[in-house]
């Protein structure tokens, strides 16, 4: 039995329609719980689709967000979203993460990603110009989300797998179109998705890593093939 279960989300964000990807969000989460995954991880600005110009939009409504509290708490999972937040008057992209037990989720600015625990007693945000000692030493695992070009995935990709070796941490990566990815504590790469809608996923077991992809229509195949069958 795998002592951590976590996922990465492949995902193709709709525009800047909270409401829209928020429910897009939804069918990732299903997804993943019947994975029995444990965190779920989104790229950066996933809530609100990644945009390159300035100035970001503002961060969603807080009830806009109680459906991903929810699915947190039912299926006992931590999601990280991405979205802009506010810090000391201005507005910065962001993480949104939600834990099993909150009731609205905590925000921080995103850095160079989430540290995080299997028990989610400790959450943190390594800064963005951070070289690495400052990483918390509870944490097991990065979580990352990018909006990474074909031109910028192989820089991304070194600079992270560099991070993991040198400092012992697992590290996955959340992307939009292609290369999300999961490396071990070693830097060794376990799994990387090419192009589509996939859902990456990363078991630890006492021997290490194992990964897969799993196609976000093959999932939800199976699921309406279990709904007619019941």
């Amino acid at each position: 039995m795998p002592a951590w279960t976590i996922a990465a989300a492949q995902y193709t964000a709709r525009n800047r329609s909270v409401a829209d990807n928020i429910a897009h969000h939804l069918r990732f989460i299903e997804a993943a719980a019947r994975h029995a995954c444990q965190l779920l991880v989104f790229p950066e600005m996933s809530l609100t689709g990644p945009g390159t110009q300035p100035p970001l939009p503002p961060p969603p409504d807080g009830q806009l967000l109680e459906p991903l509290s929810d699915a947190a708490a039912r299926h006992g999972m931590t999601i990280v979203a991405g979205m802009p937040v506010e810090m000391n008057g201005q507005r910065c992209k962001g993480v949104a993460i939600f834990v099993p037990n909150g009731t609205a989720p905590l925000t921080l600015q995103q850095g160079q990603g989430t540290c995080l625990t299997p028990n989610t007693h400790h959450i943190s945000v390594l800064p963005p110009e951070a070289k690495g000692h400052e990483l918390d030493s509870n944490a097991a695992l990065l979580a990352t989300g990018t909006c990474t070009t074909d031109f910028q995935q192989q820089q991304s990709g070194q600079h992270l797998q560099r991070l993991a070796h040198r400092y012992g941490i697992a590290v996955l990566k959340s992307n939009y179109a292609d290369g999300s990815a999961l490396w071990d504590e070693n830097g060794q790469l376990i799994v990387r998705a090419d192009s589509g809608e996939v859902l990456l996923t990363g078991r630890q077991y006492d021997g290490g890593w194992e990964g897969d992809i799993i196609p976000l229509s093959e999932i939800f195949c199976a699921i309406d093939e279990s709904l007619c069958d019941a």
